[in-house]
């Protein structure tokens, strides 16, 4: 019999994210979540006592050393909006041993509460960065340069949708951009802030239908390294882009999709991850001589992202598993092995207990093999309750990654399904388009096999299954319950979609094109879209339903929300609302998690359990 913990213990399990080394390589900032929502924190490369470096009431959401000083960007919105501002952070006060005074200090350099800013690095020297931001139109992003100390300057107006700087050049001349137009189709950009007139060079393609993801330069800045699918592969895999050419070599096909690549600022090295099946494998490749090397020494988990020290020498990355909670990791180039560096909180729960999944595949309505992780409950039963989770994107993938929540439903005696229903990232461009538009509904039929997988495997108690998902996980789940009603047992919706119509009327204006080449737009397919949003279906939900939102999200207005539970009241159905004025999509501060998680659990011991 697994040990059973209060929910509260499960949710201050801590994590640390987003490494950043210092321009010494000394020491690294992370983002932690220590405090119950996620501020920026450092400790020495060598371990030790971290310190907590900002203590605001909103969640940071990135953090970049300065290459030359120790002092950092970092991100942060308000509320969850989103509206991310640009902040330096830098040392006040008595020099101490790391040299960047014993106290903290902070100023907005962006100051506009109103736009979206994205940080696109500094320069080599630290003397300048660069973001995007969408200040003049809310749909167009352009592009800054700011030098540290003045007001930022425009370098050019971005032809809309996602136009974001991703990194400048070794050499300090060029930034690279990269424009997302759709999930399958990306562009790659040379820009040229300084040059008068045309600053603006293509690297990539015309017309050609292709990704480009994680693009970065090589320590000499003439080539681009990345995971690409041009040429018409359907799986990313990992490509050199020559800067003076565009000529595109793939240096590494392996049959599973790349998906993180990183560069060595000091030699012809690269280190990158092959997503296979979910679980991240790191290869590291010295481009001369030409030869790869798998890099060994992980529990089962994700990889997240990779920085090297300004020497090269060392690797610091973002880890967890199903047995590991968040921490930061360092690789050395001279042991060639991993090592722990941050430890987060545990609080005090028995790690070595908790389940590992299963990675399975069942059969959908076409004959097609679904595949999903099973989590089985301790002890195992045929008979017990059983939560499918579907994922959010939906160009996503639900993996192995640690899950405080998945952990606690599991020693209570849930079993889990996640399921990567069609549509999903992962397993290659043709899978991730097989729900787009007119195909949306098959996505959702992939759910209900999902469900008669754990009645004909016997899995579990099929009139005890639930369904619960955040995001586009929560329209499937609203989609689930009006479409497949038999099937479920209760359902929770987490900032999910009821209504495709207002949903697309009401997202951020930025997002609007990106999200129709996915769901169709309004102008050719609103028939369509009225005809599969579960509010216009509402009157077959059978079941109980949860529904939370945070008031000030951008991507989701919390309006869905309203719809789906004004109409569930309306027709007596069993309802409950939580929603949180101080969050956006998600919810990310401890304070609301420890109101609305056990809410949820209660209500699924009370319907399922």
């Amino acid at each position: 019999m697994a040990h059973q913990f209060p929910i509260d213990r499960y949710l201050n399990v801590h994590s640390a994210t987003s490494p950043s080394f210092s321009p010494d390589g000394r020491f690294v900032a992370y983002l932690s979540n220590t405090t119950g929502i996620p501020q920026v924190w450092l400790i020495p490369t060598t371990g030790g006592e971290p310190t907590q470096l900002t203590f605001g009431p909103d969640a940071v959401r990135g953090i970049w050393f300065s290459p030359i000083k120790h002092e950092l960007i970092f991100a942060m919105d308000t509320g969850g909006d989103e509206r991310t501002q640009l902040y330096r952070l830098y040392g006040v006060g008595g020099g101490t041993d790391h040299g960047i005074g014993d106290g903290w200090d902070f100023e907005n350099l962006t100051n506009e509460p109103n736009a979206i800013h994205t940080f696109g690095g500094w320069n080599h020297d630290g003397s300048r960065i660069a973001f995007a931001a969408n200040r003049e139109d809310a749909s167009r992003f352009d592009i800054y340069v700011q030098k540290l100390g003045e007001k930022a300057r425009r370098t050019y107006a971005g032809p809309g949708g996602y136009f974001n700087p991703i990194v400048w050049s070794p050499d300090g001349s060029t930034i690279l951009i990269q424009r997302v137009e759709s999930n399958v189709k990306h562009d790659l950009y040379l820009h040229f802030p300084d040059a008068e007139g045309g600053n603006m060079r293509k690297l990539t393609p015309d017309k050609e239908e292709a990704q480009y993801e994680s693009p970065t330069w090589s320590w000499d800045s003439k080539t681009i390294v990345c995971a690409s699918t041009a040429g018409g592969r359907d799986l990313t895999a990992l490509a050199a882009v020559d800067v003076a050419t565009g000529k595109l070599t793939y240096l590494d096909t392996p049959p599973h999709e790349i998906e993180v690549v990183h560069s060595s600022p000091k030699s012809p090295a690269l280190v990158y991850l092959v997503n296979e099946d979910g679980r991240s494998a790191m290869k590291l490749r010295d481009l001369k001589p030409s030869r790869t090397e798998p890099v060994a020494g992980f529990p089962p988990g994700v990889i997240g992202t990779l920085e090297f020290a300004q020497d090269g020498l060392q690797l610091a990355l973002s880890f967890d598993g199903p047995r590991n909670n968040g921490d930061i990791w360092l690789w050395d180039a001279a042991t060639m092995k991993p090592r722990q560096l941050t430890h987060s909180g545990r609080a005090g729960l028995p790690f070595n207990e908790f389940i590992q999944p299963e990675s399975v595949k069942f059969k959908s309505f076409d004959g097609r093999e679904i595949p999903a992780w099973w989590y089985p409950a301790k002890p195992a039963s045929g008979s017990g309750p059983v939560i499918v989770y579907p994922h959010g994107g939906p160009e996503s993938q639900t993996r192995p990654n640690f899950s405080a929540l998945f952990q606690y439903f599991l020693a209570r005696g849930y079993s889990i399904l996640a399921p990567n229903v069609r549509g999903s990232s992962g397993y290659g461009t043709k899978f991730m388009n097989l729900d787009n538009i007119e195909k949306r509904m098959d996505s959702v039929a992939d759910l209900a096999h999902a469900a008669h997988w754990i009645r004909d495997q016997k899995k579990g108690d099929p009139k005890r299954v639930a369904v619960y998902g955040g995001s586009y996980g929560g329209f499937m789940v609203l989609a689930a319950l009006t479409h497949y009603p038999d099937l479920w047992a209760a359902g929770i919706d987490v900032v999910g979609i009821c209504n495709f119509v207002t949903f697309l009327e009401q997202t951020g204006a930025y997002r609007r094109a990106h999200r129709e080449k996915e769901y169709g737009n309004l102008r050719e397919h609103r028939e369509f879209l009225e005809k599969i949003s579960p509010l216009n279906h509402v009157e077959k939900i059978q079941c109980p339903l949860m529904v939370i939102h945070g008031a000030n999200d951008p991507r989701v207005p919390v309006g869905e929300a309203e719809q789906i539970v004004a109409a569930l009241k309306k027709r007596n159905v069993p309802v409950e609302y939580l929603r949180y004025e101080d969050e956006g999509h998600g919810l990310v501060k401890l304070k609301n998690r420890l109101d609305a998680y056990p809410k949820m659990a209660a209500f699924l011991d009370k319907h399922v359990r």
